[in-house]
């Protein structure tokens, strides 16, 4: 019976990479803090695993039946995935940065990214005894 890799592995390459984008998003706000007027960024990331894992139930079709009508939605692009974060409490230079946050959600993400390295590497490894007829 033929087996697709992209079944075997699950959602663990879609898990890396966007644990990777996060991790670039608060990097960079990290990077940041103390740059005057720098709008910390995020992303949502269960929502963007569920939407890009086709999970989420799709769309109902709209009809406009007058030219007033306003249209259905446009569809959800790459850059639109990191979202500018509403600040607990900005400084006064416009800076919406909370270090500590964003340090902990750093570590979130890390810890994110290293365990689904960890499941990969488990079905790397099942997958590899399955051929040899371990």
């Amino acid at each position: 019976m033929p087996i697709s890799v992209k079944q075997a592995l699950g959602l663990n390459p879609l898990v890396l990479k966007l644990t990777e984008q996060r991790s670039t998003l608060l990097a960079s706000n990290l990077s940041n803090a103390a740059t005057p007027g720098y709008k910390a960024r995020d992303m949502d990331f269960s929502f963007e695993l569920r939407r890009q894992a086709g999970l989420l139930s799709p769309q109902v079709p709209l009809a406009t039946t007058q030219a007033a009508h306003i249209g259905p939605l446009p569809e959800v692009t790459a850059r639109d995935v990191a979202q500018y974060r509403v600040p607990v409490s900005p400084s006064l230079d416009g800076n919406t940065v909370d270090e500590e946050m964003d340090r902990a959600r750093f570590a979130e993400n890390a810890f994110r990214y290293e365990t689904a390295l960890t499941f990969l590497n488990r079905k790397f490894t099942g997958l590899k005894g399955a051929l040899r007829g371990d």
